[in-house]
């Protein structure tokens, strides 16, 4: 809000062009859409909110945690031989409203624990598909309009991928007596 009300201030935004920016600032559901109304305006060392498009973990023979207030990239890579990945995504800020997880398990394990209204898929892939190599879109259950969508496409070799959702509110039951 500061950068756009900056903007205008400065002349570079009229005030129709600030006015629809911080209107998009409100209805933004991702740090991806927030950044994209900055971009013009300042250069990348200034703008407010910076996101690292390439990041990966690794784990080898060892176990790595992600948890915490963090920023996942609309496309993760996670590479493990011989040890566990914990995607802890409960307080993760989502860049994208569609993020992909593209894994690598060689004797290993990754563990995501998803966070109350993001719907999860996961695609293990075994055999002859090459690390490195984009299966391309999977066909999965429809993800309604507007909710996150997290697509764990996963190259396995003794390896596993488990995600954890939290169970669904539990309605109480009030009993006469």
């Amino acid at each position: 809000m500061a950068v756009l009300g900056e903007a205008a201030g400065d002349g570079r935004l009229t005030l129709e062009e600030h006015r629809e920016r911080v209107a998009g600032a409100y209805r933004a559901r991702t740090l991806g859409e927030l950044a994209a109304l900055t971009r013009d305006l300042a250069p990348a060392s200034a703008q407010p909110l910076r996101l690292d498009p390439d990041r990966s973990i690794a784990a080898f023979f060892t176990t790595v945690r992600r948890e915490g207030r963090w920023v996942v990239p609309g496309r993760l890579t996670v590479t493990a031989v011989g040890g566990h990945v914990i995607l802890d995504l409960r307080e993760a800020i989502l860049r994208e409203a569609h993020t992909i997880v593209q894994a690598t398990l060689v004797g290993a394990q990754l563990h995501v624990l998803a966070p109350a209204g993001v719907t999860v898929t996961s695609v293990p892939t075994r055999g002859t598909w090459r690390a490195g190599l984009d299966p391309g879109p999977q066909a999965g259950p429809a993800v309604p309009p507007g909710v996150p969508h997290i697509d764990i496409r996963a190259f396995t070799a003794a390896g596993r991928v488990r995600v954890h959702v939290p169970p669904p509110a539990r309605r109480r039951r009030w009993i006469r007596r």
